[in-house]
């Protein structure tokens, strides 16, 4: 009772605080901008039609729990179906928006990626993960994604299949074997970093994965946060634990260096050497300080995503025997035509396609980012409604993925849905599109699929708690980790 006090004052203290600043802040913006309605009258066109919510704090807290709960899309299909509109405006983390609904709505910021519109995230996200200068963002992320693009490319990622088997069978032999219960999530964690750390940063330190796992958590937790840096909260927090692994990462790349000159470290070996190597046509080389504000974003990317998928992948496949039962069928068929102690290969993940399209379906009912956020770098119009330049734009995953227009009986889990050509376009965004797609979608496939062989030919499982709650913060996670019992399949 003494804990839910406290929990309820330090929210509520938290409320003041917000409310506290950005009512500053919205004196200080009336004082400073001029009105933008005249360019909006001029338009001819209305803005889409919504409510603004609360004074300051606008539909932030219904917006924020219907994600955390997982009924986004109810809070998204509830207003289009409401305003009968392609596009719906409301305000969030103090900032007025238009949420962009269905395919259309994501194929259209898709496509005007730098042309209308262009990346935002909240003050959360650019204070955890800060840069050293104030140039346009899509400068160094032109650079970043030709680096990411080409280390994480197909091509280049075949060399690496083998490297990952054999750590997943080695993870499977020291955490999962002789274990009659698991937590899923807290050994998919801790693989998924050691796989990070391994390939983008050749680093193989246990001691290391340690250090930096739960500050990796704290990042989660508080990118979506308000940010207001008071301490004990989640936002707090976060900075602390950006701080920390990007100097710790600043030790590992200044040691990169003196490696490289000395010829102790190839220009190609992992995603630090590209960074510290790529320079731009000016000859501008990027800061140590950025890479590793670059690296602490990779390293949560590659992490909180890829726990998501491989959490919730061991969740349905617990609840769906027929579903395990066919993966299995297609795992044991590949594991047959391998020599003994011959690792997976490229060509046996191109094998995995009834497998591949379970963890799709996964992915449609649980994507493991919930959508991104845009801004409008002009006015334009768009479903017969102008978007004032500076609005921010939303677009939702869940909103597509669990529409029954794209998707019959969409509650429905059913992996038939990816035969043949599969889902409409654009109806179908766990990695986003356009140039902003996910660089990482085929590293992610690799290692899921790499992943479901190794652990489906060992075991099957049941959940100990059938009716675990889920929640989004920013991924999907189930509250309690995913507790299973282990039944390993006999010799």
């Amino acid at each position: 009772m003494v804990e839910e006090h406290l929990l309820l004052l330090s929210l509520l203290f938290g409320a003041i605080l917000f409310l506290s600043f950005f009512s500053l802040h919205y004196l200080i913006y009336k004082c400073t901008h001029k009105p933008t309605v005249p360019n909006i009258v001029q338009a001819n066109f209305p803005t889409p039609p919504g409510r603004k919510g609360w004074p300051l704090v606008g539909e932030t807290l219904d917006f924020f729990s219907e994600l955390r709960n997982g009924t986004i899309h109810k809070f998204i299909t509830d207003r289009r179906n409401k305003y009968r509109s392609k596009v719906f405006r409301t305000s969030l983390i103090g900032h007025p928006m238009a949420i962009f609904c269905g395919a259309e709505g994501n194929k259209f910021l898709f496509s005007n990626e730098n042309k209308l519109v262009q990346i935002w995230w909240p003050a959360s996200i650019d204070k955890i993960f800060p840069k050293s200068h104030n140039k346009p963002n899509n400068e160094d992320f032109v650079k970043v994604r030709k680096i990411l693009s080409a280390f994480l490319k197909p091509d280049a990622l075949q060399k690496f299949v083998g490297t990952v088997d054999t750590i997943m069978k080695q993870h499977m032999q020291t955490d999962w074997i002789h274990r009659e219960q698991v937590e899923v999530s807290v050994l998919v964690s801790k693989l998924t970093l050691a796989l990070a750390c391994r390939l983008f940063l050749s680093i193989d330190e246990p001691r290391v994965f340690d250090r930096i796992a739960k500050p990796i958590k704290d990042i989660s937790a508080g990118m979506l946060s308000i940010a207001v840096n008071f301490p004990g909260t989640n936002f707090n927090r976060a900075l602390k634990a950006s701080k920390m692994i990007r100097e710790e990462l600043e030790v590992m790349i200044r040691q990169r260096k003196i490696d490289l000159s000395e010829k102790r470290a190839s220009s190609t070996q992992d995603i630090l050497s590209h960074m510290l190597l790529a320079a731009d046509e000016s000859g501008r080389f990027f800061k140590e300080a950025d890479i590793a504000s670059y690296l602490v974003g990779l390293l949560h990317g590659g992490y909180g995503t890829l726990n998501a998928a491989l959490t919730f992948i061991m969740k349905y496949l617990a609840e769906f025997p027929d579903v395990y039962h066919q993966v299995q069928i297609e795992q044991m068929e590949i594991a047959k035509s391998k020599e003994l102690n011959e690792m997976l290969n490229w060509d046996d993940l191109r094998k995995m396609r009834y497998t591949w399209n379970a963890v799709n379906e996964v992915l449609r009912l649980m994507p493991p980012i919930f959508g991104a956020f845009r801004e409008a770098i002009t006015e334009f119009n768009y479903g017969g409604h102008t978007i004032p330049k500076g609005w921010k734009l939303h677009w939702n995953a869940y909103s597509t993925h669990r529409n029954s227009e794209y998707f019959p009986n969409p509650e429905k889990f059913d992996p038939s849905r990816f035969e043949g050509d599969g889902p409409a376009p654009y109806t179908f965004v766990p990695f986003g599109g356009g140039p902003r797609m996910c660089p990482g979608n085929e590293y992610t496939r690799m290692v899921i699929l790499v992943f479901i062989h190794n652990v489906v030919m060992k075991f099957r499982w049941e959940k100990l708690l059938p009716d675990e709650k889920v929640v989004i913060d920013p991924h999907p996670r189930p509250t309690q980790g995913l507790p299973i019992r282990l039944h390993p399949h006999k010799p």
